[in-house]
């Protein structure tokens, strides 16, 4: 049985508030969906957002007041996906987690949004999330499947850089692959956030399970970044998916730009802060589309006159063939025949089998 099926990547970016953000990524995923679409991946921070040129008011020994209220304002643009700060695992994709009395749900309602989107176009929904669990935020990737729901989520072991300050570490055991079967495809998919890819170790634990599509959301818009995902998936014979945002400085949120302007430091407001990049790669490293540059998908949203769009309008569309990863695996497995038996990785509370159907 062929095991075929249409994958997308959409290069948007986070609008003003989180409502309009999920309304976007709602209209884009039902385009996707009346092209066939069965799996769609949304940038790294794309709900909650990636403050970019922002350095809440911070140098080494020093807070100044403004920043406090810049991280206050983010804080509350998070999303609230109703998780605990040490995360509850599987007892809170499963909802095992207790709830508030008067309430029949945890959270802000953002996962039961995605789970509906999901399940009335029969698309598969990942996306990064911005995600507050008691006072700290995490850059998180979360999986949603249209017939069972969410099936997983995992938060960024290492933030770069200054994302250190904004973001807390996520758990290693959350690098746990999800299956699913989409359109009679079996899938096993996992997701390395942004610079988590630099880390070799990372992306063996992920190749360890066997994964056949690797997620790859990020913020990262050099032109270096595409060698990068070519490497992984001829390295871990997976297709992979890459998704960026593609922003202009006039679209950052006011808290940013207002007080940039007011020191003097704003730049142009049509300047690209990220010209996105977005790729999907094949198992054999070799480019199936894009990389894409200077467009964004919600930017014809208004203006689309036919009510598709695709490619250079950020959204990117290619079909694979499932079985090209069995494929390459004829002379390259690197945590089977291509290994050594001396060379053996662990990751504390993460087992690296690949997950059973």
């Amino acid at each position: 049985m062929p095991q075929k099926l249409k994958v997308a990547v959409a290069q948007a970016r986070t609008c003003p508030s989180l409502s309009a953000t999920l309304s976007s990524l709602e209209r884009v995923t039902r385009n996707a969906a009346a092209q066939g679409v069965s799996l769609l991946l949304f940038p790294e921070a794309y709900l909650g957002g990636y403050p970019r040129t922002c350095d809440f008011g911070t140098a080494v020994g020093a807070r100044a007041p403004h920043g406090r209220e810049q991280f206050l304002r983010y804080f509350q643009d998070a999303v609230d996906l109703g998780d605990t700060p040490t995360g509850a695992g599987d007892d809170w994709v499963e909802r095992k987690l207790p709830v508030a009395k008067g309430s029949d749900r945890r959270g802000d309602g953002t996962r039961e949004f995605l789970e509906r989107v999901s399940r009335e176009t029969g698309v598969f929904i990942a996306t990064g999330v911005i995600e507050k669990a008691g006072g700290t935020l995490y850059c998180s990737a979360l999986y949603v499947d249209p017939n069972s729901g969410v099936l997983g989520k995992r938060r960024k072991v290492m933030p770069t850089a200054s994302e250190r300050l904004i973001w807390g570490q996520g758990s290693p055991s959350s690098l746990k692959a999800v299956t699913t079967v989409l359109n009679g495809v079996k899938l096993t998919i996992a997701a390395a956030i942004c610079w988590e890819n630099f880390m070799p170790l990372l992306r063996q634990s992920l190749y360890s399970q066997n994964v056949n599509i690797y997620l790859a959301p990020t913020a990262d818009s050099r032109d270096t970044w595409l060698p990068l995902m070519r490497t992984i998936g001829g390295e871990g014979r997976t297709f992979v998916l890459s998704a960026n945002q593609c922003v202009r400085y006039r679209e950052l949120p006011p808290w940013i730009t207002d007080h940039a302007e007011k020191e003097g430091t704003a730049l142009e407001g049509d300047q690209y802060i990220s010209r996105g990049g977005s790729s999907i790669v094949g198992p054999l490293g070799e480019v199936l589309a894009g990389p894409i540059w200077e467009t964004c998908v919600d930017d014809v949203l208004e203006s689309s006159k036919s009510g598709e769009f695709s490619g250079e309008d950020g959204l990117l569309i290619q079909e694979i063939d499932v079985e090209d990863c069995e494929r390459g695996k004829l002379d390259m497995d690197v945590a089977g025949s291509y290994s050594r038996s001396e060379f053996k990785l662990t990751v504390e509370g993460l087992d690296l089998n690949p997950p059973p159907f």
